[in-house]
């Protein structure tokens, strides 16, 4: 199936399930405001999922616990058995289901409560995240847990795994979380990352090894720092088969949000991975994966917000460890945190590894030479770890349209040799197709077509523009040492009343209030520079280069600057007086000649 059908099929089922989903929030309406609506409806879809995955095996799991139980059988030994019987990773052993729930309703609260006792421990510990005790209390006070239960027994709610994939169900988790949101004129407090991104992203991290992949296969470890509802990885393995159906890839995600840590973490179990790869907490003040280096990194870590809680636990590992630390090339400005997670992606590559992360503009050029931006940058390319940077089209995302770009970034020794030093900036910004329906802010996608240009582009690796069917892209390819600079301190010689420059020890001295600085390339003579263009202009100046700073920036719109000639005067006044006939033209139409 291609990209573009599955996409399609994305939006329906997600479109179907989330708005019936959301219909059933509806009844909620009264007791609770809708951006509340999450509290109660995100954890019932997540326990229907459960349900709707156990039903075939259910009643087998029942009866075996009733005989195990007489028979003293606990701990290990009763949790193994149950879980093969269950044929999933989990079970429920209560004699009630969603079905079953119904044919009591003077109880629904006692028995709903057994009904989740029943589970496994692991999805009772995914259940707690949702702090849901208190919402099933209040629903059932106000006559509303029947009226929930009931309506997630329809039909069309059938959540099983045959019905809806995973990748689907964490996009409908991820709709409903925005339509909450947005019903309180909220942000939904991520940049979910539409299923086309994460395809491109998937494509340009497997291309060296594709063919490969396609013969063999592989076994692959995967990492997403961020991971909201893991549909990154999620997506990154289904791509995977697609290439190849004996391809493994093991997932490893953390996320801080309790909710949507829930999910993933759920959406796991279901598949049958290893759930307990899903670790809950603060990437940045509290790493699960200390140590570990994965295959590839995918992902797409907040922007545009700041590291303030974070900063002691930053700093602190920052002093304390260096190098051997995430941490150690340098810290950004406190307001942008998503360097520091660029920095714990690189971290945790394997040497052979390759991370697709997305950044906003900002990582490209803030901070100035010396500051903990600057070193970041020029860790990263000085160390040759940077592969190519591509800009995405504006409007691609549900909560933003701003400018994004897709850093790709190599592990030591991933590099291949045609691109050693170098570094490949693909402008893809008009490389897209309109949607016929805005989702949010996204209002353009990005469909085979566009996928597989950039992606041509990327393993072309040549200085050229690409072009095909109204789309293109253009490719440049520039040495490490292009982007750094050296920052010079220029002071102005203090002089005697003969113009002759006062020494002291052999050296000027400065004039007070006359420092200047000059950016100089990395790649040019500093001297040569100096004598060409500021001593023409300043014949007593001279460098102190004790104070030399050496920066890191990457210029991507400069360098991808076309410059377009204005229109003559004669021009615009032809083009006006045109105007001018067409409204006396449509303005008889409508008036007559009078």
């Amino acid at each position: 199936m291609t990209i573009e059908e599955l996409q399609k099929q994305t939006n329906v089922n997600v479109r179907e399930k989330a708005n019936l989903i959301w219909g059933i929030a509806t009844a909620l309406y009264g007791e609770y405001k809708p951006h509340e609506y999450g509290r109660v409806i995100l954890p019932m879809t997540v326990i229907k999922r459960f349900d709707d995955t156990l039903k075939d095996t259910k009643q087998s799991v029942v009866e075996k616990a009733v005989e195990l139980d007489k028979k003293g059988t606990t701990g290990f030994v009763r949790d193994g058995i149950l879980k093969q019987i269950a044929k999933h990773a989990f079970y429920n052993t209560s004699k009630f289901d969603f079905e079953k729930l119904k044919a009591d309703p003077d109880n629904i609260k006692e028995n709903f409560i057994a009904y989740l006792q029943g589970f496994s421990d692991n999805v009772k510990d995914i259940i707690s995240n949702f702090e849901f005790d208190k919402e099933i209390a209040k629903m059932s006070q106000n006559d509303l847990l029947y009226t929930i239960i009931d309506e997630f027994n329809s039909k069309k709610a059938d959540m099983s795994p045959d019905k809806v994939t995973s990748q689907d169900m964490g996009y409908i988790f991820e709709e409903l979380i925005r339509k909450f949101s947005e019903s309180y004129d909220e942000q939904a407090g991520a940049h979910f990352t539409a299923r086309d991104i994460i395809y491109l992203m998937t494509e340009i991290l497997i291309a060296p090894e594709r063919k490969e992949i396609e013969e063999h296969g592989c076994t692959k470890t995967a990492y997403d720092m961020a991971m909201g509802t893991s549909q990154m990885l999620a997506c990154l393995d289904e791509r995977l088969k697609d290439v190849n159906k004996n391809a493994e890839l093991k997932c490893f995600g953390q996320e801080f949000n309790p909710e949507t840590f829930a999910i993933a973490k759920a959406d796991m179990l279901i598949k049958g991975g290893d759930a307990d790869n899903m670790k809950f907490g603060d990437t940045l003040s509290n790493d699960q994966f200390e140590n570990y280096q994965f295959d590839y990194i995918i992902s797409n870590p907040p922007f545009g917000i700041d590291w303030k809680k974070e900063k002691e636990a930053v700093e602190t590992e920052y002093k304390k460890m260096g190098y051997d630390g995430r941490f150690g090339p340098g810290l950004p400005a406190i307001s942008d945190g998503q360097m520091l997670f660029l920095l714990n992606g690189v971290k945790k590559l394997k040497d052979t590894g390759r991370m697709a992360i997305i950044q906003n503009g900002s990582s490209l050029f803030t901070g100035d030479a010396g500051s903990g931006s600057s070193e970041i940058r020029r860790y990263i390319i000085e160390n040759d770890r940077l592969e190519a940077i591509i800009q995405l089209p504006t409007d691609l995302f549900y909560n933003t349209g701003i400018a994004t770009y897709i850093w790709v970034v190599d592990g030591k020794n991933a590099k291949p040799l045609h691109r050693l030093g170098k570094v490949q900036l693909i402008d893809a910004s008009k490389c897209y197709v309109k949607r016929r329906k805005n989702i949010g802010n996204k209002r353009v996608d990005l469909d085979d077509k566009c996928i597989a240009l950039i992606v041509k582009a990327y393993n072309g690796f040549e200085e050229k523009e690409y072009a095909e069917d109204g789309i293109s892209v253009e490719s440049k390819i520039l040495d490490n040492a292009d982007f750094g600079y050296m920052k010079v301190t220029v002071e102005t010689a203090q002089v005697d009343s003969n113009g002759n420059k006062v020494l002291k020890k052999g050296k000027p001295i400065a004039e007070k209030g006359k420092t200047d600085t000059e950016t100089i390339p990395l790649k040019e003579d500093i001297n040569e520079y100096f004598k060409k263009n500021v001593l023409p202009y300043n014949p007593n100046a001279f460098m102190d280069r004790a104070k030399d700073k050496v920066g890191y920036e990457i210029p991507f719109t400069r360098l991808f600057y076309k410059f377009v000639k204005s229109k003559d005067s004669d021009e615009i006044y032809a083009e006006i007086k045109e105007l001018e006939k067409e409204e006396e033209t449509l303005m008889k139409e409508l008036f007559g000649n009078e």
